[in-house]
């Protein structure tokens, strides 16, 4: 499992966050996709590696301006650790 943190600039509100959101889903096949507009971000859990140009142009193509991505290994934190 990978998790993508992208820099985005640009959302004013939830519903900002929601076309980001659904513009992703669109795009691949993701687990789980959150915006945030107060930390100008999304985070994408994702089990397979997704193609960071596609991604940004995928945001990109809904208004938004994509900064730096991060994409670091994912594991879910089990009950005990």
């Amino acid at each position: 499992m990978w998790k993508y943190t992208v820099e985005v600039n640009g959302m004013m509100c939830g519903m900002c966050e929601a076309h980001i959101n659904d513009a992703v889903r669109k795009a691949f096949p993701v687990k789980k996709v959150n915006s945030s507009r107060s930390k100008k971000q999304t985070v994408i859990l994702s089990e397979t590696e997704l193609d960071t140009a596609a991604l940004a142009n995928a945001i990109r193509d809904t208004g938004y301006e994509v900064g730096k991505i991060q994409k670091e290994p994912y594991k879910k934190k089990g009950l005990f650790g």
